[in-house]
């Protein structure tokens, strides 16, 4: 039987009791933490009516960071794919000769 872990997460003023692995109160908690922060950010760089609007924008925020890294990868993935093609090419033109 694997050991659940109850904790308390604090956003935007709400605390969200959470039943987790042991593993992932560390990524939970900083990930929490960096919701404050944005949270924060937003609201004194802003002009914010309510907490949904600051929520919204982090929501988002994460979110396209997650597709630009996607995107990114993808990009990285391909130029490898180059290279290693043009590698490929130079071993086979010299063991050819």
């Amino acid at each position: 039987m694997s050991d659940k872990l109850k904790i308390k997460i604090s956003i935007a003023d709400r605390v969200y009791p959470l039943t987790i692995q042991p593993k992932q109160e560390e990524g939970l908690r900083k990930a929490a933490k960096k919701i404050e922060a944005m949270i924060k950010q937003f609201e004194q760089n802003y002009a914010v009516r309510d907490k949904q609007d600051v929520l919204a924008m982090c929501a988002l925020q994460f979110a396209a960071q997650t597709e630009q890294k996607d995107i990114d990868k993808a990009s990285d993935m391909l130029e490898t794919e180059d290279k290693l093609r043009a590698l490929n090419d130079l071993l086979k033109e010299h063991l050819a000769s």
